[in-house]
C-alpha cells in the first residue's frame, strides 16, 4: 500500500492537471479522503474510479459526519427513492465523527463507477450478483448529494453493442455526468487473469483491432447524443477513419513498486523517479506505427490511456483538429436521454430477488 505521502509527491513530481485514484478498490483505502482532499488542494481535477460496492456507505458516513437539520430534505429524498432504511436515517441523525476527513462534491473531483453492461453483463462480468443494482443505487445517491458521478465501460469481443446504447441511454436519463468507453484488449496481466478465472481463451474474449474498429463504428454518432469522455479525434481513431501514435508517456502509472513503464497495461520496469521512467524508457519501442506493431504486445491496442491524449496533444494532427477538441470542451453537451426513462436495466437474475441483492452487498 502507497503511503498518504507518497502518493501527494508523485502528483506533485508529475504534475499532472488530473489524477486517476485506482486501484485495487479506492474506496477501502484508509487515507482515502486524506488524498482526495490533498489532491484538490494541489488545484488538480481527481478521479475516483470505483466498483461503487462501497460507495453508499462512503456516502452514509459523509452525510453523517455533517449532519444538520437543514439536510432533511435530502435525507427524506433519498428515504423515499428507497435507498437508505429507517435505521441508517437515525444513525445518520445521531451523527458522526465531526473531526473526521470527509469527500466534498467539488466541480473538480468525479466519481467514477465501473459499469460493463445491464444488470444480466455486469453481475456475470464482475461475478457477483447485485452489483449492478448496488451501482444504480450508489449513482442515484451521490447525484442527490450534488457529486459529479461518470460511468467506465469497457467494451468486448461478446458485448452487445445495442446493450451499450441502451445503458448510456439510461445513465444519462439518471443524471449522471459524463461517461468513459474503451476497448477490452488483450495485455499480458488480462490474459493471465480471464485464463485463471474462467479458463477461455483470450482470443475469445478481447478485441483484436480489427473488432474494436467494428465495435466502436458508431461512437462519433453517440458522441452527439451522451457526453462521451474522450477526444472527437480519439473517437475517430476507434472508429477506424484516422490512426494516432500511441502517447503512452501522457498518462503515467505510479503504484507500489514505483513509476510503472511503458504505460498502464505493459509492464517491463518500475522507475523511483518520474523523470528516470521519462527518459529511460525507449518510447520508440512501443505502439504502432505506419500499421506496424514495434512490441507485439501493442498489435491490438487502442485504449484509451495511450491514444486519448494524442488527440488531446495534436500528436498527428490533421486540419479541423483543433475545432474539433474546442468545441467538445466548449460546446453545450448532450440532454438527458429520453429513451432511458423507459429502459429497465434490472434483466438478470437479481432482480427476481430485490431485497437479497440489496442485503448481500
Amino acid at each position: 500500500m502507497m503511503s498518504l505521502d507518497e502518493c501527494l509527491t508523485a502528483a506533485e513530481e508529475c504534475d499532472a492537471p488530473m489524477v486517476s485514484v485506482s486501484g485495487g478498490e479506492p474506496l477501502i483505502y484508509p487515507e482515502l479522503e486524506n488524498l482526495v482532499n490533498g489532491l484538490l488542494g494541489q488545484r488538480r481535477i481527481v478521479y475516483i474510479c470505483t466498483n461503487g460496492v462501497l460507495l453508499r456507505r462512503k456516502l452514509k458516513r459523509y452525510i453523517s459526519t455533517l449532519y444538520k437539520p437543514s439536510l432533511e430534505p435530502t435525507l427524506q429524498r433519498l428515504f423515499d427513492e428507497k435507498l437508505i432504511s429507517n435505521d441508517e436515517l437515525d444513525q445518520i441523525r445521531s451523527g458522526g465523527d465531526a473531526g473526521a476527513p470527509v469527500i466534498r462534491p467539488s466541480n473538480r473531483l468525479f466519481i467514477n463507477v465501473h459499469i460493463d453492461g445491464l444488470e444480466k453483463t455486469h453481475d456475470m462480468m464482475v461475478e457477483r450478483q447485485g452489483v449492478f443494482r448496488e451501482c444504480v443505487a450508489a449513482i442515484k445517491f451521490a447525484k442527490i448529494l450534488g457529486f459529479q458521478v461518470a460511468t467506465n465501460t469497457t467494451v468486448y469481443r461478446e458485448t452487445d453493442i445495442r446493450e451499450i446504447e441502451q445503458l448510456l441511454d439510461f445513465f444519462s436519463a439518471l443524471g449522471v455526468d459524463g461517461h468513459t468507453i474503451s476497448p477490452g484488449y488483450d495485455y499480458d496481466d488480462a490474459k493471465k487473469a480471464m485464463a485463471q478465472r474462467t479458463g477461455r481463451r483470450p482470443e475469445d474474449f478481447f478485441l483484436t483491432r480489427n473488432a474494436t474498429i467494428d465495435k466502436f463504428r458508431g461512437i462519433t454518432d453517440w458522441t452527439k447524443k451522451y457526453n462521451i469522455y474522450g477526444t472527437p479525434i480519439y473517437h475517430e481513431f476507434l472508429a477506424g477513419l484516422r490512426d494516432l501514435t500511441c502517447t503512452a508517456w501522457a498518462i503515467p502509472t505510479r503504484n507500489v513498486r514505483g513509476w510503472k513503464s511503458p504505460c498502464y497495461l505493459i509492464t517491463d520496469a518500475h522507475y523511483p523517479s518520474y523523470k528516470q521512467m521519462l527518459e529511460q524508457t525507449d518510447w520508440d519501442n512501443y505502439g504502432v506505427h505506419n500499421g506496424r506493431a514495434r512490441d507485439p504486445r501493442c498489435e491490438n491496442c487502442m485504449v484509451h490511456c495511450g491514444y486519448d491524449p494524442s488527440g488531446a496533444l495534436g500528436i498527428d494532427y490533421k486540419k479541423g483538429d483543433l475545432w474539433k477538441n474546442l468545441k467538445y470542451n466548449f460546446a453545450p453537451k448532450p440532454r438527458p436521454s429520453r429513451d432511458g426513462a423507459f429502459i429497465n436495466p434490472f434483466n438478470g437474475v437479481s432482480a427476481k430477488n430485490e431485497d437479497k441483492a440489496i442485503k448481500q452487498e
